[in-house]
């Protein structure tokens, strides 16, 4: 049989592009009003004084000063000092 197959097109050559998430400014750095301090999928980091969750789940800096990250109670919290 002197017949050629059928090429098909491959099922790979798909990615989704990475949505940048994770800490942006870590403990004990510098940070401005309104800057982003985590960004991340459901609430892993719980915001604490000084900081405010946002409708995507980023945790936000309400004003200036110093990141803290600490644990209390089995939760993990980011504030500013």
């Amino acid at each position: 049989m002197a017949h050629k197959k059928g090429v098909g097109s491959s099922k790979n050559g798909r990615d989704s592009s990475s949505k940048r998430l994770g800490i942006k400014i870590f403990n004990n750095q510098k940070v401005k009003a309104g800057q982003i301090i985590i960004k991340q999928r459901g609430v892993i980091w719980y915001p604490d004084f000084g900081t405010f969750l946002s409708k995507d789940f980023s945790i936000h800096a309400k004003k200036e000063g110093k990141v803290l990250f600490f644990k209390k109670k089995k939760k993990k919290y980011i504030k500013i000092i």
